[in-house]
């Protein structure tokens, strides 16, 4: 138990539980529509039996990810999907499929399931990546975030669109936890573990990358959908 006494770890878990906070908020969203025509002692149901049972499976795919991530190469790979997931993040990329709300109990926890899989491929990527192969690590954040995600999910999005800088911080944290994933794969890791100022600086341009790159594609979006309708009222 020596390893909770280590700032390494609460640093790291608490980079697991900020990542799967920010990325669950349009899994919380699936969870509302997915289960919106039921009667209310079923929504109850069917949000806690979904969301425990998409978690279960997130929990597998993320322990072969973090073995996958033990390859070569694999982390520059997984480094640059998790810098175009922040830049998304930011970006305003989620465009989520819409949901009918289904008026049985079974139908909907299957719908939350099986939409919370196809949308979890950022947090499975980046809990793996900010675990860095500790399945210890792994497990108590998974198991910490999931009363925050299940409870939680409507105060989330709820601060999240009042604090907006909760999304950019988060989208900062996937940035820095990609630097790092990237000079630690193992084709690299020999050389890397020598320039130690590498070690702080690759993850800070990670991080500086996401949010500069992440914001202005969002004000070049938002410029273009504002220009037709500007030059209509002219």
């Amino acid at each position: 138990m020596d390893f909770l006494s280590t700032s390494t770890f609460w640093i790291a878990l608490a980079q697991i539980i900020m990542i799967n906070i920010v990325l669950s908020g349009d899994n919380a969203v699936v969870i509302a529509l997915a289960s919106r025509s039921l009667p209310p002692a079923q929504q109850k149901k069917a949000i806690l039996f979904g969301s425990v049972g998409a978690i279960v499976l997130r929990l597998i795919l993320t322990f072969f990810a973090v073995y996958l991530l033990t390859l070569p190469y694999l982390k520059l790979i997984g480094a640059v999907l998790l810098l175009w997931i922040g830049i998304g993040l930011l970006k305003g990329d989620d465009d989520d499929e819409e949901l009918e709300g289904n008026s049985s109990l079974a139908a909907a926890i299957k719908t939350i399931i099986v939409a919370d899989l196809v949308m979890s491929l950022d947090n499975v990527i980046g809990v793996a990546a900010a675990a860095k192969g500790d399945v210890v690590l792994l497990v108590v954040g998974l198991v910490i975030s999931i009363p925050l995600i299940i409870f939680g999910s409507t105060l989330i999005l709820k601060l999240m669109e009042r604090f907006p800088i909760i999304i950019t911080i988060g989208a900062g944290l996937l940035g820095w936890v990609a630097g790092e994933m990237a000079i630690s794969d193992p084709s690299v890791k020999a050389w890397t573990d020598q320039q130690h100022l590498l070690h702080w600086v690759a993850p800070a341009i990670g991080a500086v990358v996401v949010v500069a790159l992440g914001k202005w594609l969002a004000a070049k979006a938002a410029a273009g959908s504002n220009g037709p309708a500007d030059e209509k009222a002219a």
